[in-house]
């Protein structure tokens, strides 16, 4: 992966390399000791819950990274996020392989990209001829995901932008009759779509899903990914067979993590995919 890198963690917290910057912020899962805590007074930016961001790069605003072949705008958010999840590049040589052997000809394959974020996945589905349809319930997100799209070569792709609640919409495309090669999605724990009651995943998983089924080819791929605690491998790849109703449906799972230079993980949640016929 060009331009990230984790370079250390501990103490709740991860330090990471995003090409330019040096970042500390938070991390509940990593509460092992710090390998070099001297490396951590070098970081440009510093997130503490409650306090929000500081160091040396605060006003400098967004800066870009190059990974897996894209170009993406970072930024320090409120929340404490930059807008990039580093644990999901793992996922993109299987995404790219899916969409580009379903690729007929002049006819890209159609891709539903749900929670979609700032479009790092729909960037590499496109790149690999997929037309993808990306639904964010955030205005912002779905302009920032727009932007990285332009500073990738990417603008000028049939890519579908949509702010939407994933669930409404995925409802209304099974009342059109549509139709998708695919479906990728990475559900919060909790959340608020537009005009629309709490997300929590515990309860609105299944049924999401169910509905996905409705959607997706036969020979359709599918990619879940989560990072909820409660939700490992194990009970995705669950949830999946049993809402898809194909509770014998072969289903590759495991753990989406860091890892740093020295060896150590950081377990950061988990994945459920389904190559379909492909």
């Amino acid at each position: 992966m060009t331009g990230y890198r984790l370079v250390d963690l501990g103490g709740a917290a991860r330090l990471e390399r995003f090409g330019d910057r040096l970042v500390d912020r938070p991390c509940p899962a990593a509460l092992e000791s710090r390998h070099d805590p001297a490396l951590w007074h070098d970081a440009d930016l510093h997130f503490e819950r409650g306090a929000g961001w500081t160091g040396r790069a605060v006003r400098d605003g967004p800066w870009q990274l190059e990974v897996d072949g894209l170009t993406l705008d970072l930024r320090a958010t409120e929340a404490g996020q930059v807008g990039f999840f580093p644990e999901h590049v793992a996922m993109l040589p299987w995404l790219r392989g899916q969409v580009a052997v379903r690729v007929d000809g002049d006819q890209p394959p159609a891709v539903l990209h749900l929670f979609a974020y700032t479009g790092l996945a729909t960037l590499a589905m496109t790149a690999a001829g997929g037309l993808v349809t990306h639904v964010d319930a955030a205005r912002p997100t779905v302009t920032w995901a727009r932007h990285n799209a332009q500073v990738s070569g990417l603008a000028d792709r049939p890519i579908r932008w949509i702010v939407d609640d994933a669930v409404a919409f995925t409802e209304r495309e099974i009342r059109r009759g549509r139709r998708y090669a695919g479906v990728v999605l990475d559900p919060p724990s909790y959340g608020h779509g537009p005009g629309s009651g709490a997300w929590q995943i515990e309860t609105g998983l299944a049924p999401l899903l169910a509905a996905i089924a409705r959607l997706l080819d036969p020979a359709g791929f599918l990619l879940l990914t989560a990072h909820t605690p409660a939700f490992g491998a194990d009970r995705l790849a669950g949830v999946a067979r049993q809402a898809l109703g194909r509770p014998a449906m072969a289903l590759e799972a495991g753990g989406l993590a860091l890892a740093t230079s020295d060896g150590r993980r950081l377990e950061l949640g988990a994945f459920a995919r389904l190559s379909g016929g492909a």
